[in-house]
């Protein structure tokens, strides 16, 4: 039996990269990390945003005009966060950074979930994005990440030039709204607990222990005794 943990996550965030790693860490001193059921879910910080990345000054400046500070202070924000994103062995290159829209990389996710490769998509993306200053709104460096993990060239094409997935980004999306989910990264952990923010692996290890030990025993409510072969209503081995 698994336990389901539900990610929302964009890939245009630092903070959903550092929180991917610390809930990395926090699984490989789970003891039943083999029984997770991870799953991303589509979140857009910028729906609005530009479909390719558009030239819209350095990352400071960005944050600065966002964020309503200086660009000084903007500097500050983005050098703390560089230095934490060091410390869970990410390096973050906010100079190459390339703003963009990112739904079309959600609906990649949503192929790659479907084909059991979804987690290394998600990596790479966020790879892409902060540490090789790749365009992940653009098609062609989608195209190339989504081939590299082993989608299939033809059925990546095909997602990227039609509209398949769209339903199931915007389901995800919904399903955020519902949960009052304002910010990301997001985990609901066997749809019982939500952790909001890149949490300490403590933090996500204390959670998944916890979502662990109350789960419910299976109640048997047929009559006792052994189905023989497959005759009645089940099947025995």
């Amino acid at each position: 039996m698994s336990m389901k943990v539900e990610i929302w996550s964009d890939v245009v965030c630092p903070w959903c990269y550092v929180g991917k790693r610390r809930f990395e860490k926090a699984l490989t001193r789970f003891e039943h990390r083999d029984e997770i059921e991870l799953v991303w879910r589509s979140f857009e910080l910028d729906p609005n945003s530009p479909p390719s990345a558009a030239e819209q000054g350095n990352h400071a400046e960005r944050i600065a005009a966002k964020y309503g500070v200086s660009v000084a202070e903007a500097q500050t924000m983005t050098d703390r966060l560089t230095a934490t994103a060091a410390a869970e062995g990410l390096d973050f290159r906010f100079d190459l950074a390339r703003p963009g829209n990112t739904f079309d990389a959600h609906r990649l996710l949503h192929l790659a979930l479907e084909h059991g490769v979804q987690d290394e998509l998600k990596e790479r993306l966020d790879r892409a994005t902060f540490t090789e200053g790749l365009a992940t709104s653009d098609h062609s460096a989608l195209r190339v990440l989504a081939i590299e993990v082993g989608l299939d060239a033809a059925e990546v094409d095909a997602v990227l030039e039609g509209d398949r997935y769209s339903d199931a980004v915007r389901a995800d999306e919904q399903q955020a709204r519902q949960y009052g989910i304002r910010g990301v990264p997001f985990f609901v952990i066997d749809e019982k607990y939500g952790v909001s923010g890149a949490q300490s692996a403590d933090i996500v290890l204390q959670t998944l222990e916890q979502a662990w030990s109350e789960r419910a025993p299976l109640t048997l409510v047929t009559t006792s005794g052994a189905a023989p072969n497959c005759e009645g209503d089940s099947c025995a081995i």
